[in-house]
């Protein structure tokens, strides 16, 4: 007798809590694929956006590159018989979360967006949040001369028109496009350590950081050194996660939600 096709998982990824839910599902291939399974027998495609030109692969199928919007996502599920979408993208990727979302109904399979928890401030904090790359650049004159930019390589356009202020841009590779006139480019990868990011601020003499609300462990440290530091940050508010949409927290999760979902496809 024929065993059944293993349940096909499309993870839009890019992420640390992407890759590691691939690394748990990617096991579950082995073996029996039937319904009778906690989890059953799964195969599990990640999707990468393609950004990073040399980006660390999890484990199990990949695919690099866009998909046309909506429609062409829309059709990719329906061609590659996805049976669960799960949406782990970073929480600041913006269009393909939405793309998921109506794709996902199109092609009638069942969305689950995985979101890292945001930051939260503590005693000593000196935050101040802000909607969007252009507030952020709006309030760094009252804040300090030089600039700790942590938002990634793109988006440097916001920040062009000021002349007067300093900045070190992190990124994992070389920013292009407009940028401030005074700026140095500092190309590494996290996670960093609390004492790394103490040395970048006390290097270069930093006295405001901008950040996105990425949330996670790799990049907290600066917040850390921030506040020990006494040092002020622009912090720019993630955007809404879409209606509609199940949210879970952590790969975990996720898998739980699989377990539930792929229980109730087999009958």
């Amino acid at each position: 007798m024929s065993m059944p096709s293993p349940r096909h998982v499309l993870i839009l990824g890019g992420t640390t809590e992407a890759r590691r839910l691939a690394e748990i599902l990617h096991p579950a291939r082995a073996g029996d694929a039937g319904c009778e399974r906690p989890l059953p027998g799964v195969r599990v495609t990640t999707s990468l956006a393609g950004r990073v030109s040399r980006p660390t692969l999890p484990p199990g199928d990949v695919r690099v590159g866009g998909f046309g919007g909506a429609d062409g996502l829309a059709q990719w599920l329906r061609e590659h018989h996805v049976d669960a979408l799960i949406d782990a993208t970073h929480p600041f990727a913006g269009t393909i979360s939405f793309n998921a979302v109506s794709a996902a109904d199109s092609a009638h399979v069942p969305l689950l967006a995985l979101r890292r928890p945001g930051w939260v401030p503590v005693a000593g904090d000196d935050w101040h949040g802000v909607a969007s790359l252009e507030e952020a650049a709006g309030v760094l004159p009252d804040l300090g001369s030089r600039v700790f930019l942590t938002t990634g390589r793109t988006g440097l356009a916001a920040f062009a028109h000021l002349t007067r202020q300093w900045f070190l841009v992190r990124s994992v590779e070389a920013p292009g496009g407009p940028r401030p006139p005074r700026t140095e480019v500092l190309l590494t990868r996290g996670p960093f350590t609390l004492a790394g990011e103490r040395e970048v601020l006390r290097t270069y003499g930093i006295d405001v950081l901008v950040t996105k609300d990425s949330g996670g462990a790799a990049t907290a440290p600066k917040l850390a050194a921030a506040r020990e530091a006494g040092i002020p940050v622009v912090v720019v508010r993630r955007p809404a996660t879409p209606e509609g949409v199940a949210v879970v927290a952590d790969p975990d999760e996720a898998v739980a939600w699989l377990v539930r979902r792929l229980s109730q496809a087999c009958g």
